[in-house]
């Protein structure tokens, strides 16, 4: 079986100058490959019709599926629609009645006048398939294109550039495209690990690496805040793919040790969730360095109210004196970036609150530091029923990335100190 080639596009200056980050193209390019669909090519694209006219041609006489988002909104530089109307040989728009009810519903429901340029949106070429867009006001369109035009059967998909339309809407699309190609079949197994770089990761299982199978590929995917996630991909996957890679990633498992904290596409606070609920256990924070970032990490994961009963960002001296009982001779002595800090925060906060456990952050995150403890500077404090724990940590980042990196750190500790 032939493999199947995808290009994403994105249209739009916004992208081109840096106003804005593209994050579809990453979301829909890993759900194509979950299909065993690859992806060859992401372009970004001007506000330009011919620009977007040629660009699209070319991605279409190279690939069987192309996606796009961007540019379909109602004002006068959304010109992907007309664009599109031009590639795929029309002049003729039709009204799409069910597009056009959504659009009063999610007008209405934000209490909005319906204007006939909204309503424009839900007219489409008369060349194209609708895929409903339930978020947005704007439809989906699929241009299916004939062998005859681009050499080979080909379908073009125009989606919103609004990040959360594009994902709402994105099954769907797939749907649609396991309905026009039968694509190769395809298993993935993630892992998730925290506490190794990746360089260091790939090291300590370079062994077992060696060892795989060669339709057995592994992938090392790095983020600062979920650690480095490990893919084992088999293409072309016979029946019995899941049952060979769980055998791998079983004597894979000895090797990574505590440094494994889920076996799907997880976060650290997700997995922080899997410890306490339904447990009766619950959780709190006091943070310096991170500014609350530990709790709005904590609180994105749903029924966390169950088990996170609150933080408080003790940022300066006195609040960590007078709210959480730290003594001004704790400071004084070993400073405020400190193991002894960390800790007297993580037991302050924890008999504040009366929750099981705690997690406290004190750090430079930037220009700030000392020859003792330089910027880039953590102490994390972890209490709990078996007592208190700290553990430094040094990162060379700027102040985002670094508090980024603080909190992700005081999780997986948190975490470890769970689970043991």
């Amino acid at each position: 079986m032939s493999t199947i080639k995808a290009s994403v596009c994105t249209i739009g200056d916004e992208i081109l100058i840096g106003q804005i980050v593209d994050t579809n193209s990453s979301v829909i390019s890993r759900a194509l490959g979950e299909l065993g669909i690859r992806t060859c090519r992401m372009v970004s694209i001007a506000d330009d019709r011919a620009a977007i006219i040629n660009t699209l041609s070319n991605e279409l006489e190279n690939n069987e599926i192309v996606i796009c988002t961007g540019g379909l909104g109602p004002t006068k530089d959304d010109i992907t629609k007309d664009a599109l109307a031009e590639l795929s040989g029309t002049d003729k728009y039709v009204r799409n009645a069910e597009q056009e009810a959504i659009v009063h519903q999610i007008l209405s429901a934000r209490g909005l006048d319906v204007l006939d340029i909204n309503l424009r949106q839900a007219m489409v070429p008369d060349s194209c398939e609708v895929i409903l867009n339930r978020r947005g006001t704007a439809p989906i369109m699929a241009f299916t294109f004939e062998e005859s035009r681009f050499g080979h059967p080909a379908v073009l998909y125009a989606m919103p550039g609004v990040p959360y339309e594009t994902e709402a809407a994105l099954p769907d699309v797939l749907k649609h495209i396991k309905l026009h190609f039968e694509s190769e079949p395809i298993y993935h197994k993630t892992i998730m690990t925290y506490g190794l770089a990746e360089s260091a990761l790939s090291k300590l299982i370079a062994p077992w690496e060696d060892s795989l199978p060669s339709d057995m590929h592994l992938a090392y995917l790095p983020n600062p805040l979920t650690g480095v996630r490990l893919r084992l991909s088999v293409y072309g996957a016979d029946s019995d793919a899941e049952k060979r890679v769980n055998e791998r990633i079983e004597t894979l498992k000895p090797l990574l040790g505590a440094n494994l904290y889920s076996e799907s596409d997880d976060t650290l606070e997700g997995t922080i969730g899997r410890l306490l609920r339904g447990t009766g256990r619950t959780l709190s924070a006091a943070e310096s360095c991170t500014g609350g970032e530990i709790a709005h990490l904590i609180t994105t994961i749903p029924g966390s109210s169950e088990y996170f009963l609150g933080s408080v960002t003790s940022y300066a001296p006195e609040v960590k004196q007078k709210v959480l009982g730290v003594k001004a001779e704790t400071i004084e002595q070993f400073g405020i970036v400190s193991s002894a800090v960390a800790e007297a925060m993580a037991e302050g906060v924890r008999k504040l609150t009366g929750s099981t456990f705690s997690v406290a952050t004190t750090g430079w995150a930037d220009a700030y530091g000392d020859e003792h403890e330089p910027a880039g500077t953590v102490w994390v404090g972890v209490s709990g029923p078996d007592g208190t724990v700290s553990r430094r940590f040094q990162y060379k980042g700027d102040r985002k990335r670094n508090i980024e990196r603080f909190a992700a750190s005081a999780i997986d500790l948190l975490r470890r100190y769970i689970a043991k």
